[in-house]
């Protein structure tokens, strides 16, 4: 019996197991960084451990402190959560050596599935149709070169041991193959811990078909249905849906039996996802099967009913599985978004920073939000961005679309750049209305989906300056209503009545004049019949804008005087990270999309290539360096070509 559970994660799943926990009377136990002290699950744990250390390796990832921490809690049971070591068969084993229940499928299990390459050779044995590819022990640069030409590009190149986008990269021709190896090498070590590589043939136009199974210790397995999650940008999904749109029952029986023998293979127990790509002929061939809890299984949830967690728990401990094959339930439709910290229009380069704002929309029928963020966060640098995800249920696909799209309208994020608008547009657009779905969606329409922002016009600063002056008296008279300077009448002295502010939204200032009969309306202004969000949080205003909600602040016109004379030059970083890679040294001479600096962040490497043709002056960082967004990390002296 598991009275007490440590959840070896963060975030928001942490947050969701922490909740079934709650409801079973199950103690629970937070572990974190030094990062994370002061974050969302922490804060909702019975108990919290330190694990010190601030990136993964030096914390979530650390076996020996987890099972540490679980001694100390006196905990008797560990829930991996996804990621991490959620798929690590040592982790599964140390659990077991402890006498610590671990709540997940055996270690044999994990081993078996948890390596592409050998889970690929178990599914030819199986029978089940495979991509071409190479997932063989042989990890030489020639060998991929040799490989990628019989399978013929373009390929792609895939963690062994990972998933989740990290270590995910396309190869169009040999041309990039090396450096792709690299940096696919690199970022699978620093996410699993494991460098090994697979490369298949890159599919085109496929949909990215998944079936939830689940078994227990007494030899029952069944399938919870599919889930489509062909919306991905990076290799990483952002909307999931289940059941999966267009399947007939014969194919949604083959895939779930498909799976089911898949997980029989290799005595599997617990929750796993067998994932297929599904072309337009109806054949689905293997890809990977993740050994785990996914991130989108409350679409599952809420087409049968069922909460997976109390699944896991519950066979974990020894018991049977709820229900039979025949009884499993398929009602309605879901539809879920991964609401995260990063921005589309830089190639979805995750962000970080203060979470100035943050409103989650309202709870009803058929809406659920699962997040682990409160407002006033910090988002670290280290760790996956996303925030939450938005979860909405109807009796149909199209009641879903709209009551999502609803609760993303009313869903407020300010103080750093998120996908919030891009998630908008990708619910709005027609094809995904007319369920037209496959992995090359988001390229496909990225004029669409990822439009040129417009030019803020003389309307939007307007009210913005009007909601500025409406929240500044609003707070001057909350502090002293009877002052003469709470009043809000732009008084001069033998002049005419008139108030400018200078504001500055996005990259742009202006001098604007407020318009006139806007009306504040709690956390909204009313103007003209239409209503704007509104929210005010100290020196930043928050005003909704065409779908956005804009970031406004006052600007001080000495200060802006004394920064547009201020030096300017070097390339800076984008957002809080670590150095990894320096392929330039001083003096070097460099052609425009030159490879500089490489940054990890966020688990992914962002590479910073020169804008021009120039000369490296000077270089302010080294590999293994820790640097915050906006330092300057290369001087460059643009030279001609």
């Amino acid at each position: 019996m598991i009275d007490s559970l440590l959840i070896a994660n963060r975030g928001e799943i942490a947050c969701r197991i922490m909740r079934t926990a709650r409801e079973l009377g199950i103690a629970t136990v937070a572990v974190h960084s030094e990062t994370d002290r002061h974050a969302r699950h922490v804060r909702e744990a019975d108990r919290a451990v330190n694990l010190g250390g601030a990136k993964p390796g030096d914390s979530y990832l650390r076996i020996d402190r987890l099972i540490q921490a679980a001694r100390e809690s006196g905990a008797q049971a560990i829930h991996p959560g996804y990621g991490f070591l959620s798929e690590n068969a040592d982790f599964a084993r140390a659990c077991e050596a402890a006498g610590l229940i671990f709540v997940g499928p055996p270690a044999a299990a994990i081993d078996a599935m948890g390596s592409k390459s050998a889970a690929k050779a178990l599914m030819q044995d199986a029978g089940v149709p495979l991509v071409p590819g190479y997932h063989g022990a042989d990890q030489q640069l020639e060998t991929f070169r040799v490989e990628a030409e019989r399978i013929g590009y373009p390929v792609l190149l895939k963690a062994s041991a990972g998933g989740g986008g990290k270590g995910m990269k396309v190869v169009e021709d040999e041309a990039q193959l090396a450096d792709a190896l690299a940096s696919a090498q690199r970022e699978a070590q620093a996410a699993f811990g494991d460098a090994r590589m697979l490369v298949e043939k890159y599919v085109l136009k496929p949909r990215h078909v998944e079936i939830q199974v689940f078994a227990d210790s007494h030899g029952n397995a069944v399938y919870l249905h599919e889930r489509d999650c062909s919306i991905q940008r990076r290799h990483q999904k952002v909307v999931e849906e289940a059941p999966a749109p267009g399947l007939s029952a014969e194919l949604r029986r083959a895939m779930g039996e498909t799976a089911v023998k898949a997980a029989q293979a290799i005595g599997y127990v617990g929750a796993g996802t067998v994932e297929f790509l599904l072309d337009a002929r109806g054949e689905f061939f293997f890809m990977e099967m993740n050994t785990r809890l996914q991130v989108e299984h409350p679409v599952t949830e809420a087409i049968t009913g069922q909460d997976l967690v109390a699944w896991q728990l519950r066979v974990a401990q020894g018991a049977v599985l709820p229900l039979a094959q025949q009884d499993i339930p398929l009602n309605g439709h879901a539809i879920e978004v991964r609401l995260y910290a990063e921005d589309p229009e830089q190639d979805f380069l995750p962000a970080s920073g203060h979470l100035t704002l943050y409103r989650e929309p309202a709870a009803g029928a058929g809406r659920r939000v699962d997040s682990g963020v409160s407002e006033g966060d910090e988002v670290s640098p280290f760790y996956d961005p996303m925030l939450a995800k938005l979860i909405a249920w109807g009796e149909d696909r199209e009641t879903a679309r709209r009551r999502l799209l609803a609760m993303l309208d009313e869903q407020l994020i300010g103080g750093l750049r998120s996908n919030l608008a891009f998630l908008k547009r990708v619910l709005a657009h027609p094809a995904f209305a007319a369920a037209e779905l496959d992995t090359g969606f988001i390229e496909r329409y990225a004029d669409a989906l990822l439009p040129p922002p417009d030019a803020l016009s003389d309307a939007f600063w307007a009210l913005a300056a009007r909601a500025w002056l409406l929240t500044d008296h609003a707070a001057a008279r909350s502090d002293d209503p009877h002052s003469p300077w709470a009043a809000n009448n732009a008084l001069r002295l033998g002049l005419p009545s008139a108030q400018t502010v200078h504001l500055r939204c996005e990259q742009e200032t202006r001098r604007a004049l407020p318009v006139e009969g806007a009306v504040l309306q709690a956390e909204q202004i009313l103007w003209q019949g239409w209503r704007y969000p509104l929210q005010r949080r100290g020196e930043r205003l928050f005003l909704g804008w065409d779908g956005q909600l804009c970031e406004i602040s006052r600007v001080d016109a000495i200060s802006a005087a004394q920064a547009a004379h201020a030096p300017q030059g070097g390339l800076t970083a984008p957002m809080n990270g670590s150095i990894v890679r320096v392929a330039v040294k001083v003096g070097d001479e460099v052609a425009a999309g030159t490879l500089l600096v490489v940054l990890e962040a966020m688990k992914m490497e962002h590479s910073i290539r020169a804008p021009q043709a120039g000369k490296v002056l000077a270089l302010s960082c080294a590999e293994g360096d820790l640097v915050d967004e906006g330092r300057v990390l290369i001087e460059l002296q643009e030279t001609s070509e």
